[in-house]
């Protein structure tokens, strides 16, 4: 007897809904792990669509904390190269922090945590899709828009490439970064704090290895190697991260019951 294959469900409410406990479980004998991480991130992706303030809210934020300075400091373009790799970097430090909490708060709140851990599946396979759809809605649209405010930043037009590598490889690291701090906060109300506090001192290797490969080519220098430490770093992150996502939303999920 043949089952009917079952699309991933879009539940935004407050509560677990049939379809959401079904997705959850997933399909334990004929499901690849890349197949389920898939899933995940095309449920999520749809889920961060529909909810518009989600992706938005860090676009916005990036936008105005960038304008701020020139407004603040004064046009002077040597000024404003000088400083721009830095404000452009914890500008979308600071926005990606916007949208950390919301990587696993609502599937707490609707059960889909404690069915994801239930149901046999890998956690850490699930939650890699999870991270790669926050990265997608979060972190790219920074990127893509990173050369337009680095104009505004009177950034030298020759590292606009290496800010737009810089920011792709950071980004990725933070969503993966922030994840671990976003999945042992999850079972705290009003935990964003303890967020920020957990995930900041992580974050500014990253921090200091972007903002340094930009100013290195705004200087005329080679970045090479700034670069490849941002990479192993993102690589690193991808690799181990997950593992430590999975177990921190093992305690949050065994802590509520």
């Amino acid at each position: 007897m043949t089952s009917k294959k079952k699309e991933g469900p879009v539940n935004t409410g407050e509560f677990p809904s049939k379809q959401t406990v079904e997705f959850a479980r997933g399909q334990r004998h004929d499901a690849s792990a890349g197949h389920l991480c898939l899933r995940f991130f095309q449920r999520d992706l749809r889920l961060a669509v529909r909810s518009t303030g989600q992706w938005l809210n860090p676009l916005l934020f990036f936008v105005i904390v960038v304008s701020l300075f020139p407004l603040g400091i004064g046009p002077g373009p040597a000024t404003l190269a000088t400083i721009a790799p830095g404000v452009l970097w914890v500008s979308a430090l600071l926005a990606m922090m916007l949208s950390l909490d919301s990587i696993f708060a609502h599937d707490y709140r609707d059960g889909t945590l404690e069915q994801m851990v239930v149901s046999g599946n890998p956690v850490s396979v699930m939650v890699i899709g999870k991270v790669m759809a926050h990265w997608v809605t979060s972190g790219l649209p920074l990127v893509l828009l990173s050369p337009l405010l680095g104009l505004m930043m009177q950034l030298p037009s020759a590292a606009y490439l290496t800010l737009v590598v810089s920011l792709l490889l950071g980004t990725l690291s933070l969503s993966f970064i922030g994840a671990i701090g976003a999945a042992l906060t999850v079972s705290i109300n009003q935990g964003g704090v303890l967020l920020s506090l957990l995930v900041l001192p992580l974050t500014v290797p990253v921090l200091i290895f972007g903002s340094s490969a930009v100013s290195a080519v705004a200087s005329g220098l080679e970045a090479s190697a700034h670069l490849s430490l941002l990479a192993a770093i993102a690589t690193l992150s991808a690799s181990l991260a997950p593992i430590a996502i999975a177990g921190a939303i093992r305690i949050g999920v065994a802590a509520s019951r």
